[in-house]
């Protein structure tokens, strides 16, 4: 038995290599499903691992390459439920479905979260892909639940939602440009619910944060802290970045799409035009790589020698994806950069072999540089974004 598990791993890394050798030569929808199948392997590989770890998601690897977990109060124990929920919906495979359920499950008590504002993607990702896929009617308690918890972190005099609750000798009521993203959990609240309340704080955060986030040129800081007495920004950095003046190039990811996402959820034109804005600083900054996979941060010294962060690329694929059927005017261009992304993403350098990588899908993301952790390691928003990326340009070519 030893022998022939040893033998189909070496098959099958063998046959993954292969066939993303020359995917540049590839039609995409090819590319995309290639891709596709490589990752249900290797998430069912995933899934079977952590299946008896009672209560454990994936987070990362260690030095030695070891599997890294956490428990479902670390931010990221959404995504790899929400993996395994988009590789169901693409390959309709039942073990994926059985697995979606058990571990989605394990994230169910954040829904009473009042102390991280990141409840949105830790059930967003997980039942709200659940919901959207499979129609479990008991996820919708769970999401009301957990967008009523998120709604508490509001401050009506800053006019956001607080981001972390650490620090609190230095920062009043710190707001991070990440935080966009869980506003999407709030939108599906209002919708469902009808309750205005939810719409109320969404627009009211991303309004402040497009006044007070973001530079002329649309790059924006990563931490703002409000003075909580008059509302006003009181410090302004980018801890995750290079230096507080550079363009930390996940935050940037984070800001692209929060607002093409508010843009769909509120239909304001303003969310388009700053999604837009954005979207040509990273298109058009003389720092990005050809192959459109970004240094960890837009300003980052020792280029072109320093990190990539697949992390970021993935998130930015997935976004101007999106973003194309809204900005029909640079639609081509969008495209073209999402597929550029994805194929290089699939593509050996970024892509870990079956049974390999910890059971992450992609390589090559960085966590914190500054904070000296999750360095060059896969971390497992980046796969959820690159999947989610490939799902939906996947959609977009069939139709």
């Amino acid at each position: 038995m030893k022998k022939f598990t040893f033998l189909f791993f070496a098959v099958m890394i063998f046959a993954s290599c292969c066939c993303k050798e020359k995917n540049t030569e590839k039609p995409i929808m090819a590319v995309i499903d290639e891709s596709m199948e490589h990752a249900v392997k290797q998430s069912l590989f995933m899934a079977g691992t952590i299946d008896g770890m009672e209560g454990r998601l994936p987070k990362t690897i260690d030095k030695y390459g070891k599997l890294v977990t956490s428990d479902s109060h670390w931010w990221c124990s959404g995504f790899f439920p929400g993996v395994l929920w988009y590789l169901y919906e693409y390959s309709g495979d039942p073990d994926l479905k059985n697995y979606a359920e058990k571990i989605t499950a394990r994230v169910e008590r954040e829904k009473y979260t009042t102390t991280d504002h990141d409840v949105g993607f830790m059930l967003n990702c997980s039942f709200g892909n659940g919901l959207r896929i499979d129609s479990i009617e008991s996820y919708k308690e769970v999401l009301l639940t957990g967008a009523r918890s998120l709604s508490t972190r509001f401050n009506k005099t800053v006019g956001t939602t607080r981001s972390w609750d650490w620090n609190k000798n230095v920062w009043d009521f710190p707001v991070i440009i990440d935080n966009l993203m869980n506003l999407e959990l709030l939108m599906w609240a209002f919708k469902e619910s009808g309750d205005s309340m939810f719409y109320d704080i969404a627009v009211s955060h991303a309004d402040v944060t497009i006044k007070n986030h973001f530079r002329d040129d649309y790059s924006s800081w990563h931490l703002i802290s409000y003075d909580t007495i008059t509302g006003q920004p009181a410090i302004k950095q980018t801890n995750q970045g290079y230096s507080d003046d550079s363009a930390w190039a996940r935050g940037t990811a984070w800001s692209l799409y929060g607002y093409t996402m508010m843009y769909r959820e509120t239909g304001l034109e303003r969310y388009l035009e700053q999604a837009k804005g954005i979207a040509g600083f990273i298109l058009n900054h003389p720092n990005m790589p050809d192959d459109y996979i970004p240094y960890w941060d837009f300003n980052a010294p020792d280029q072109p020698n320093c990190y990539r962060d697949a992390s970021a690329a993935a998130i930015i694929s997935s976004a101007l994806i999106e973003l194309s059927q809204y900005d029909k005017a640079n639609s081509k261009k969008y495209l073209d950069v999402a597929e550029k992304q994805i194929r290089v993403l699939s593509s050996d350098e970024y892509t870990a072999p079956i049974g390999t990588n910890g059971g992450f899908i992609l390589k090559h993301s960085v966590g914190s540089l500054p904070g000296n952790t999750e360095i060059n390691v896969p971390l497992t928003y980046a796969d959820y974004y690159y999947l989610e990326a490939m799902m939906r340009l996947r959609e977009l070519l069939k139709n």
